[in-house]
């Protein structure tokens, strides 16, 4: 929690309080009986906004820098997880323009695999009639959530969380598999013996399924494999002479896949430089930016920034933070865990604040 520096001096980097609870009305109380809080840094939570504003109204708050590239990441992340689609499309395009050896054949498609095209097309064409989700899912037997799936995602991603979905430990060795078959190495207990030598920690039983589709013909061709959206998000976060050679040669693969990636990881780096380099004075100016991004998540978080346009100017600006308290939290999350149940707050405070 926020505490104030001691007489103006050095800080000591020791906990000074425990509060029951993260609500406003208790910590406006602490800081009406240790009155003199010259600055509070702390999170996005309204609540230690608006026990600040009314018992230490003369403070500086500091919104805590470490936070704000957390809640930054999560935009981009979304961003990354919404646009799937163009890279999976890119990636199938280089896969396609390298020549190959030989190529599966794309099979008739399954049962669930026609299950899934024939509610689609239902789907689509009663949302298109204007047929409200309620009602669709009424009629078909469906989950609303289920039928929102299939209006919002397309129809490609459908198909390939359809396809193969008992082998998906399986999914990151299947190029390998199939380029190992056409080769003629089609024993199913060497193969296995390949993968788990390569980190598959399936059983035997669901490569051995796999392989018989490969004999049969009716396997679907891999995927080709791209990047997580936590790990793009990684990677665009990250400073830029921390990326490996590898590392910045696939970021650069997305952004020439996705332009609204792109977009994104072009202001998100923005920002990480005003965060970095304690820019605070050109904040205004990226909100704005911000602010006009086509990216939804991106707006929303330019748009709480304004809201704490005071607080997040001063985390840009002043020294302050709360990294320390952060890893005092981790100490106090242990300690909670273990008494869960056992015993009351007051021993658990003591636990807290006592010094080793």
């Amino acid at each position: 929690m926020p505490y104030p520096l001691p007489g103006g001096g050095a800080p000591t980097h020791q906990l000074v309080d425990v509060l029951p609870d993260r609500s406003s009305e208790t910590l406006a109380a602490w800081l009406r009986d240790h009155a003199g809080a010259e600055v509070v840094c702390r999170d996005r939570a309204s609540a230690y906004t608006r026990a600040v504003k009314e018992a230490a109204p003369g403070a500086t708050e500091v919104a805590d820098r470490w936070h704000l590239l957390r809640y930054l990441s999560l935009a981009v992340e979304r961003v990354c997880h919404e646009h799937r689609a163009c890279l999976r499309k890119y990636a199938e395009q280089r896969r396609q323009a390298q020549p190959r050896q030989s190529a599966l054949e794309l099979v008739p498609t399954t049962l669930i695999v026609d299950r899934v095209r024939r509610r689609h097309e239902v789907i689509s064409s009663m949302v298109e009639t204007g047929c409200p989700i309620s009602e669709i899912a009424r009629r078909l037997g469906l989950d609303r959530k289920a039928v929102r799936r299939y209006r919002d995602t397309d129809f490609d991603v459908l198909l390939d969380s359809a396809r193969d979905r008992r082998n998906v430990p399986l999914d990151r060795f299947k190029s390998y598999l199939q380029a190992q078959f056409a080769a003629g190495h089609t024993n199913a207990k060497d193969l296995y013996d390949q993968i788990c030598e390569r980190g598959f920690s399936g059983g035997y039983s669901t490569l051995s399924r796999y392989v018989r589709t490969l004999r049969e013909g009716s396997a679907v061709p891999a995927p080709a494999p791209i990047p997580s959206p936590r790990t793009i998000s990684g990677w665009i976060m990250r400073p830029r002479e921390k990326l490996s050679p590898r590392q910045a040669a696939e970021l650069e693969r997305v952004r020439l896949a996705c332009p609204d990636i792109t977009e994104a990881c072009n202001i998100a780096r923005a920002f990480t430089d005003l965060v970095r380099n304690r820019r605070g004075h050109l904040l205004t100016e990226w909100i704005r930016q911000g602010e006009r991004c086509g990216q939804r998540s991106i707006r929303s978080f330019a748009g709480f920034l304004r809201q704490d346009l005071d607080a997040v100017t001063a985390g840009l600006t002043l020294a302050y933070s709360s990294g320390v308290v952060e890893g005092h939290v981790c100490r106090v999350k242990l300690l909670k865990r273990s008494m869960y149940g056992r015993a009351s707050f007051a021993l658990l405070r003591a636990r807290i604040l006592a010094r080793p």
